[in-house]
């Protein structure tokens, strides 16, 4: 079959690689109908997580037909249509129990990789690394998918795939984010980054009764989708300063609830710390440039809480923590506990409330992505969200 396989820093291709096959009596293997592009995708392009190998194949944002399934799932039967979440569960560990489905503690093959860097291991994903599980993503023709008695998630008859591919993994998040953010009604909330998820977070955030929405970004066609699919008032960063806009906008007082939808490769506009990240990172001293996590936390007020569903790699510093502690600041993170957000947010599509496909900006043939990672990642051509079919 063909997939798009990643051969280094700024290296991916569509190579030849063998089909997949059921492998354990609860894998499905899944004829890909549709996959995206996700903003966490482009840290494997710059080279900034660890553990990936040549010939790694892309893709965590897919669904398709099911085509094979193992004797261990019985959910499932040939010709179903699905959408896979990103984070993989096994359904019934501590933390599966308690719907903490990212923190699986049975779907990491790998996890004693993941301990060395963060303590304990997450789940396992699809195509990000080897310390999170080596598995082959959904960039490609068809995919094996593990756990899949708990994982895909049914599609209705007559939704076509564009409606219902973003709960594989960016409507959850934005959602999750949102929920994380405490929202009370009447909040005024910041979203930095008017991307693919931050797009979610603006939308969520209504949904969860914020009184006002105020979304950050530099890129004038990400800035006018905040403003119409997500009815946002804007800052662009580029113009002004964010915390001197922030504080005239809230009286003084600053934004109840923030979210960072930005995560390890911010980009900031002449600012000491912005510089200071970025020749560090050029140099291999550092990967993350978390100018966004310092900003918010100089920016909320006080009591307030942080959201952080931007991904992040590894160890940050110069971090404002005295304005954190002594503003009493709350911060919630996480990777997405997708399966917990499939029936609601699916709900809200068929209502017809929201249709997350508005945010599509690239369709193309698979055999494109190269191409379109690059103008995805340059922000050229308008490209915002490009979904793809093998």
């Amino acid at each position: 079959m063909k997939a798009l396989c990643w051969h280094g820093k700024n290296d991916v291709r569509i190579d030849t690689v063998p089909d997949p096959r059921i492998e354990n009596p609860r894998d499905a293997i899944i004829r890909v109908t549709a996959t995206a592009i996700c903003g966490s995708d482009l840290h494997l392009l710059d080279g900034y997580m660890p553990t990936m190998e040549s010939g790694d194949i892309l893709g965590h944002e897919f669904m398709g037909e099911v085509v094979e399934v193992g004797p261990g799932v019985p959910n499932l039967r040939t010709g179903d249509r699905v959408v896979v979440p990103f984070t993989m569960a096994c359904g019934s560990c501590f933390f599966c129990q308690r719907e903490l489905y990212s923190c699986c503690d049975n779907s990491n093959p790998n996890a004693r990789l993941a301990e060395k860097a963060m303590g304990h291991s997450p789940s396992g994903l699809f195509g990000y690394s080897h310390m999170l599980g080596g598995f082959a993503g959904g960039q490609a023709e068809y995919v094996r998918v593990p756990f899949a008695d708990v994982g895909p998630w049914k599609v209705p008859l007559g939704i076509p795939d564009e409606k219902v591919l973003f709960l594989s993994d960016i409507f959850p998040t934005g959602y999750m984010a949102a929920e994380n953010a405490e929202i009370e009604p009447g909040d005024t909330v910041a979203v930095w980054g008017c991307g693919p998820v931050g797009q979610f977070c603006i939308r969520s955030a209504w949904m969860l009764g914020a009184q006002r929405v105020i979304a950050i970004d530099r890129v004038p066609e990400r800035l006018r989708l905040a403003e119409t699919f997500g009815r946002a008032e804007t800052i662009d960063f580029s113009k002004v300063s964010v915390y001197d806009t922030l504080q005239e906008l809230t009286g003084g007082r600053g934004p109840d609830r923030c979210i960072d939808a930005v995560g390890a490769e911010a980009h900031a506009w002449g600012t000491f710390d912005s510089v200071v990240d970025a020749a560090k990172a050029k140099v291999g001293l550092g990967t993350d440039r978390p100018h966004v996590v310092r900003e918010a936390m100089m920016c909320c007020r006080k009591g307030g809480t942080i959201s952080m569903p931007g991904v992040y790699l590894g160890f940050l510093d110069k971090i404002p923590f005295g304005a954190f502690v002594n503003k009493g600041l709350t911060l919630k993170t996480g990777q997405t506990h997708v399966h917990r957000y499939f029936k609601p947010l699916m709900e809200r599509i068929e209502s017809g409330e929201i249709d997350p496909s508005e945010i599509i900006t690239h369709r193309a043939r698979l055999a494109e992505a190269p191409e379109l990672y690059r103008k995805f990642r340059d922000k050229t051509d308008g490209c915002i969200k490009v979904v793809m079919t093998p």
